[in-house]
């Protein structure tokens, strides 16, 4: 199977989660995108919404559909580390009456670990899932542990209520390659969801997907091709949301206090590819690296103190900075197009 066959899969596998998903969950089109744009691209998400938006039930769903183990950790203020990633016991052999030490794993040892309300437990908690997150692998009395394979982060927040919470430390922010913002459903799909909740029947999903096709399918979107002008783009916008670079904007010098890192250029190609793939192309354009751009940067600006007084917010300066003239121009455009081809003639049969 060639990598365009593979992408055309790609599609059918998204029309079929999205037909899936859509027996449980009403509307959150955008939302459930870009969660399946960062399950293929092989990252963790932070979705961030008031209570009662089926955030949990989204989660739950999607590890359902997908025939993935599922485990959820409700996060408090008296959660230990040792609560995530497994603990060793001392276990004593009958026969022999030797003691030896045996690890029981965690609920982190799972396909996909939803961290529900993530700030309500304190920082040193916090920091167990940062080696889980970038190095697949806990680390519990010395010995390393690797978690299962693939293995995705989701983890929820509420912006409301900020007492008795713990803000993720920007280290830990920098792992989530997305922050999905979940809204409130329109009208019409609140009254749809009201009748759907409160019948007598509950719909069920089917498992579309398994943990094998889904590491399959992740390694074509790394091979999609992209061109230099399309990767230089999205390398713009990352540099230029950073203060202290020459060509940054006006805007992004008054409101920002530090910009995106490196990680958000990788980031914006790895979800641009993914997202070009998931509509089966088999090449990125700029209206990918565009539409990832929100979920990628709003939580790797970090705006000062003129911006809150101002009310700005990283939302209206990211809008501003896709805005901002920094698209390549036609020769670049065409100056890069034999790269794109030799790239596409290089893709393995």
């Amino acid at each position: 199977m060639d990598d365009l066959e593979a992408v055309e899969q790609l599609r059918g596998a998204r029309d079929r989660l999205r037909q899936e998903l859509g027996k449980v969950i009403v509307g959150q089109r955008q939302v459930i995108d870009e969660l399946l744009i960062a399950m293929f691209a092989r990252g963790h998400c932070l979705l961030v919404g008031v209570p009662g938006l089926a955030k949990t039930l989204l989660i739950r769903t999607l590890a359902d559909a997908l025939a993935l183990d599922f485990n959820r950790i409700q996060f408090t203020p008296d959660l230990m580390p040792s609560d995530i990633t497994g603990t060793e016991m001392i276990q004593e052999d009958r026969a022999t009456g030797q003691r030896t030490f045996r690890f029981l794993p965690g609920p982190v040892f799972a396909n996909v670990v939803l961290a529900d309300e993530i700030n309500r437990t304190p920082p040193k908690t916090q920091a167990a899932l940062l080696e889980a997150m970038q190095e697949r692998q806990v680390t519990v009395g010395g010995q390393r542990h690797a978690l299962p394979d693939p293995f995705f982060v989701l983890a929820t927040q509420n912006p409301i209520e900020q007492e008795g919470t713990y803000p993720l430390p920007e280290a830990q922010l920098d792992r989530f390659m997305f922050h999905i913002r979940v809204d409130y459903p329109s009208e019409e799909e609140e009254l749809l969801i009201i009748k759907q909740t409160t019948a007598d029947s509950l719909a069920t999903v089917s498992r579309t997907l398994d943990a094998a096709r889904i590491l399959e399918l992740s390694q074509v979107v790394r091979r999609v091709p992209i061109a230099d002008h399309v990767a230089r783009y999205a390398l713009s916008l990352a540099r230029r949301s950073r203060p202290g670079q020459p060509d940054a904007p006006r805007f992004i010098r008054d409101y920002v206090q530090w910009g995106a890192g490196p990680r958000a250029g990788q980031y914006l190609v790895l979800g641009a590819k993914a997202r070009a793939a998931l509509d089966g192309r088999a090449h990125v354009e700029l209206e990918d690296i565009r539409a990832v751009a929100p979920p990628v940067l709003r939580h790797r600006l970090k705006t000062n103190f003129n911006a809150d007084a101002e009310g700005v917010t990283a939302e209206e300066l990211i809008r501003r900075l896709l805005a901002s003239p920094s698209e390549p121009s036609a020769e670049d455009r065409r100056d890069s197009l034999p790269d794109l081809l030799r790239s596409a003639d290089a893709r393995p049969a």
